[in-house]
């Protein structure tokens, strides 16, 4: 089919993905190096005339460094150790089972989630004064909260299991996605019938399988956990903090020349958020060796019941520590005056709502807007780079094309890149450059994290379509262009919207890049919500919280209804 295309046409359309991945990975290099210069004393703009080793030296010399950077390199580790051995688990032991599909559809929801929304729910959860200590109130005899220091504690744990409690289903979704490629029933059963346990035989023969495809997901999560910034500020210790919220005073400092230690320090977060992903490639490594060293012993693990029992908690745990946040930020919303250790509200009003939606309707609508424009943006350009890359192999079967690795590099640079260690950069060259803060600079800066999230979740579906649809439209006369818009877009209606819903998620949920790019004159629900952390006030916090959230799940909502509604009459674009 490919002979009717001109030269032209068929050399712009090889070339077309590889420059449109570049562009979308400009803005991280730009950024390293709009870094580097200042980390290295070189900013003529604030009388860094000279490269210079000071600005590391200061870093290096500040109080509490090394407590801040093993912080960071634990939560990065143990987040994504923590959670890889959990969804492994829990798939070894229900995979198959008709548990799973139920599974599936009760974890979606929760990628309509902020990060910060759910770290506020958990910490209404687990502080002192939090449900889980009014529960125990009555057992263990207390009449006012206990003197622990649980939120915030120096080892940064109530931290690493909020993030644990997000990043768990959505590293389980990601797997969801990718076990039909692994054929775990065949393997599964030629396991079980050598006397396998389910565990172990799912673990041996289908588990590399599933690892292997979600490997890039599970990089992703290490490098945002070793340099988060909104859960830290809500969960995280303060004395010293995790590096990336050091780092964050220090861009903000009133004296200009903090620039320059601001540098030198994300260029040390970057070298953390590596060892983090270096640490835990080896960490593969010995995950693989232990694998074939246990299938060569031969043993069998046929009685693996109480192991399953356990296997069942993580997940679920992590789902419900979500889900009763929500509940009680709904809670604290309504509230009066909420007693310990009174389990329920004894009075309900709307106060704090009128209050935050009155004060909130900016930035709820400039979050709406961004989010929009960004997720818009990055869908066609994403459409763009995956056609571009299908057209080039028209005669290939469904699932047959992939995205060339380097390509593919280049577009999820952004979510393996530490953002604190690029954005700001970015931040100093737009000042440098003169550029005020506005509306379309920070749909600009969102779009580079939305693109990533939004190719992440079409290219699978793009690429899997039967071209014989196509064939067929062809054969009856039609144009490309008719087929694109036709056939093509109308079949992969819920997959496009699914991820414009994802797509505005993520921008929803961007803290640092909001801050850093607006400067504070562009608020958003994200940022209103994470500084309402120094006030304290529950009952706002719960508010500001649930409608960072409702954005991100009416979005989440309409790529679920919409294609119904479009399939009506149509039983075959039905989705299974």
């Amino acid at each position: 089919m490919s002979g009717d295309v001109p030269p032209c046409r068929m050399c712009f359309t090889a070339i077309l993905p590889a420059l449109l991945a570049l562009l979308l990975a400009a803005p991280v290099a730009v950024g390293l190096a709009g870094v580097a210069l200042p980390a290295f004393g070189y900013l003529p703009a604030l009388g860094g005339d000279a490269f210079s080793l000071d600005p590391l030296r200061a870093v290096l010399a500040a109080p509490g460094i090394g407590v801040s950077v093993g912080l960071s390199f634990a939560a990065g580790l143990l987040t994504t150790a923590v959670s890889v051995v959990g969804v492994a688990l829990f798939l070894a032991a229900f995979s198959g089972s008709r548990g799973m599909v139920v599974v599936r559809q009760a974890l979606a929801p929760l990628l309509a989630v902020p990060h910060a929304a759910a770290a506020f729910g958990i910490l209404f959860l687990i502080a002192p004064s939090g449900l889980l200590f009014r529960l125990a109130a009555v057992p263990l005899g207390l009449e006012r909260p206990p003197d622990l220091l649980i939120v915030g504690d120096p080892l940064a744990l109530s931290m690493m299991a909020a993030l644990v409690a997000k990043e768990m289903p959505f590293l389980m979704l990601v797997a969801f996605a990718a076990l039909p490629q692994a054929d775990p029933e065949r393997r599964q059963r030629l396991g079980r019938s050598l006397g396998y346990g389910r565990m172990a035989a799912f673990l041996l023969t289908v588990w590399p399988s599933v690892y292997r495809q979600i490997r890039l997901p599970v990089i992703a999560v290490a490098a945002f956990a070793s340099a988060v910034v909104d859960v830290a500020l809500i969960l995280g210790p303060s004395t010293p903090a995790p590096l990336a919220v050091r780092l964050i005073g220090w861009m903000n400092d009133p004296d200009l020349a903090m620039r320059f230690k601001a540098s030198a320090g994300a260029l040390v977060q970057l070298v953390v958020t590596l060892a983090v992903i270096l640490a835990w490639l080896g960490l593969e490594r010995v995950g693989g060796w232990l694998v074939r060293r246990e299938a060569a012993k031969g043993r069998r693990h046929a009685s693996d019941t109480a192991l399953r029992g356990l296997a069942a908690l993580p997940v679920p745990l992590a789902a419900l520590a979500v889900l009763v946040g929500l509940a009680l930020l709904l809670l604290w919303s309504v509230s009066g005056f909420w007693g310990f250790p009174d389990l329920l509200p004894p009075t309900l009003n709307l106060q704090s709502w009128r209050r935050a939606l009155d004060a909130a309707s900016g930035p709820l609508w400039t979050s709406f807007v961004v989010a929009l424009a960004a997720a818009t943006i990055a869908l066609g350009l994403v459409v763009t780079l995956l056609e571009a890359r299908r057209r080039r192999f028209l005669a290939a079967r469904a699932g047959e094309i992939r995205l060339p690795s380097a390509i593919a590099g280049l577009i999820y640079l952004p979510l393996i890149v530490p953002q604190i260690a690029f954005v700001f950069g970015l931040q100093v060259l737009i000042l440098v450059a003169g550029l005020t803060p506005s509306v379309p600079l920070l749909v600009a800066a969102h779009l580079i994290f939305v693109a990533p999230y939004a190719a992440l979740a079409l290219a699978d579906p793009w690429f899997a379509l039967d071209p014989r649809y196509e064939r067929v439209a062809a054969g009856l006369g039609r144009s490309r262009r008719a087929i694109f818009f036709r056939v093509r877009l109308p079949m992969l209606t819920a997959p496009i919207l699914t991820a414009l819903a994802i797509g505005f998620a993520v921008s929803i949920g961007q803290y640092l890049p909001t801050v850093l790019i607006g400067a504070g004159r562009l608020p958003t629900i994200t940022t209103e919500a994470v500084a309402l952390v120094a006030g304290g006030n529950r009952r706002v916090i719960g508010a500001y919280a649930l409608l960072q959230t409702a954005l991100p799940f009416l979005a989440f909502a309409a790529a679920s209804l919409v294609p119904v509604l479009l399939a009506r009459g149509r039983r075959g674009m039905r989705a299974p």
